[in-house]
């Protein structure tokens, strides 16, 4: 494989997909010229199915907007797409007790708030990203703000609906990764101790409670003290959440300038999460696996779904970038021969977002109230970043 001209055929073709198919189908079909905001349920051809919109694609899409205009072309339609979204998320969606919605109508009408801190999360990094692109400070004191409300409802009990009963106690990964990637997100726009503690918390979390050398496993839910739960929920593996955990765990690495221990355990996650995941039959990410060999219990257990192929592209791409190691390389290549096999439509625009294990197409809808415009544009803006500067050295 001839490095340089891999990583240039990658590097231009992110982003000429990125800016002329995806972001394109979003700002033509997604946008609300009413209400404001983005509506994500949408069918194969951006027919609007459903009018709900999405609390957390308000945040989403409004991260994604300003990061495209940070990192790949400062153009106003990507600012004004930003700031609608945002406009909206912070004019409807926020409750009397300062929690987020998870849906709400077309005008903003609340229809839905859950237990999750997932719409507040996304809000976080969508404020500090539009800040960072517009200039205005604001975004990102109300996004530290919005934070730290976070980090206190996650820190006291009752403050947040429970999913088991009181005496049933336990820790979630899904939690832990998001709060360390909206930390990282959101220090790139406002410096607070806050943030730093956040992200070694996680760390030290993933490391001593979620991370099971006997199954070669992050698990996604542990007991209080990281206690094995020989359950089916308790012996869970998210590959795709896993992989993305790992690239997180890079990206600090990165930012750090270097940490072997901790790129160390990053790519330990990277293996662990790939040798999981990776179907040797028909290729692709599967979705659950059960780290005692048992079946998944979920129904879309064996599914291809859009979202964690795009995060192991990134992750593959961000491992042989500090690592040198070309068997991650080689990785980037098999997952990426998978996925644009695959998921990109090319009669309508856009990706399909859930395949059958066998790689056919299971429903051809470009967006719902989980599919939008995020894991793969994020994956695009991310990729052709670490592509650039790989070829800036070579």
């Amino acid at each position: 494989m001839d490095i340089k001209t891999y990583l240039t055929y990658w590097a231009e073709r992110y982003r000429s997909e990125l800016q002329d198919n995806i972001l394109n189908f979003w700002l033509k079909h997604g946008l609300d010229p009413v209400h404001g905001g983005i509506y994500t349920c949408l069918d194969r051809d951006g027919k609007l199915m459903d009018g709900t919109k999405s609390v957390w694609f308000q945040g989403r899409a409004g991260y994604i907007f300003a990061n495209a205009y940070n990192e790949i072309e400062p153009r106003a339609e990507y600012l004004e797409a930003s700031k609608s979204c945002i406009d909206f998320l912070l004019q409807h969606c926020f409750n009397a007790d300062g929690r987020m919605y998870f849906e709400v109508m077309a005008d903003g009408t609340p229809l839905r708030l859950r237990r999750y801190v997932f719409s507040e999360t996304f809000a976080i990094i969508a404020m500090a990203e539009y800040s960072i692109a517009s200039g205005d400070r604001s975004y990102a004191e109300r996004a530290l703000a919005l934070f730290k409300q976070v980090q206190g409802w996650l820190a006291t009990p009752g403050a947040l609906p429970a999913k088991y009963e009181p005496h049933v106690k336990g820790r979630s990964h899904s939690i832990v990764m998001i709060m360390l990637n909206v930390a990282a997100r959101l220090r790139s726009a406002i410096a607070d101790p806050a943030l730093d503690k956040q992200i070694a918390d996680s760390i030290y979390e993933l490391k001593t409670y979620f991370m099971k050398p006997e199954y070669k496993a992050l698990l996604e839910g542990v007991g209080e003290h990281g206690e094995f739960i020989d359950t089916i929920n308790g012996r869970l593996i998210n590959p795709g959440h896993c992989i993305e955990t790992a690239w997180f765990l890079l990206d600090e690495v990165k930012y750090r300038g270097g940490d072997k221990e901790l790129q160390d355990m990053a790519l330990t996650i990277l293996d662990w999460s790939w040798d999981w995941g990776w179907d040797q039959e028909y290729g692709g990410i599967i979705n659950f696996r059960d780290c005692k060999g048992f079946p998944a219990q979920d129904y879309s257990q064996d599914m291809k779904f859009w979202w964690p192929q795009t995060e192991a592209i990134i992750a593959t791409l961000y491992a042989y970038q500090l690592s040198g190691d070309e068997k991650y390389m080689q990785m980037h290549r098999q997952i990426s021969d998978w996925t644009y096999a695959h998921f990109p439509d090319n009669e309508f625009g856009e990706w399909y977002g859930y395949l059958h294990r066998d790689g056919s197409v299971a429903q051809p809808a470009k967006g719902n109230i989980f599919k939008g415009p995020f894991h793969i544009p994020r994956m695009m803006i991310k990729s052709y970043q670490l592509c650039q500067e790989m070829l800036a050295k070579l």
